[in-house]
């Protein structure tokens, strides 16, 4: 057979700042001028999805969300990315700011109760330019948040929009 290279790939379609588990990789053999700049070819468990992936994609470093970005945070802290409603409010917004981040039903629908805290006080470690991303619509900013953060903020029902207000 011909050499191949075996790397990373999503075992399924994975959205932006999902935590990588077991179930969410696979492995590709590529041949060896096919293999992306920064693929990476041993476990990324934990680590945090920058943006969407499809099933089958290679995983490179530029997909995952670095270390570096935690620096000075407890163990286990996770990058997480999120989409806030409002670009403008993500303009005011710095690393370091700490922030409740809420979400609400839309202003029609049968479902009008108010607002929710998802979580409080997390740090902001980055606010992403902004990009023309194909109908994306609002803002990225990427938090320091444990697990049960990330789990939350993962799990906030759609479509809601995602409002901050800051501690």
């Amino acid at each position: 057979p011909p050499p191949s290279v075996r790397v990373l790939s999503a075992a399924r379609d994975l959205p932006a700042g999902t935590p990588l588990t077991a179930a969410d990789l696979g492995h590709v053999d590529l041949p060896p001028p096919a293999v992306p700049s920064g693929a990476l070819r041993s476990s990324a468990v934990g680590r945090v999805l920058a943006g969407p992936m499809r099933k089958g994609e290679p995983l490179t470093d530029a997909r995952v969300l670095g270390e570096a970005l935690l620096k000075g945070y407890a163990p286990g802290t996770a990058a997480t990315p999120i989409r806030i409603a409002d670009r403008a409010a993500a303009r005011l917004l710095h690393p370091g700011d700490r922030i409740d981040v809420l979400s609400a039903p839309p202003a029609e629908g049968p479902e009008q109760h108010g607002a929710r805290v998802v979580v409080s006080g997390v740090p902001v470690v980055a606010i992403p330019p902004a990009v023309e991303d194909g109908g994306q619509e609002g803002a990225l900013i990427v938090l320091a948040t444990d697990r049960a953060q990330a789990l939350a903020l993962a799990a906030a029902p759609q479509p809601l929009s995602l409002t901050i207000t800051a501690n």
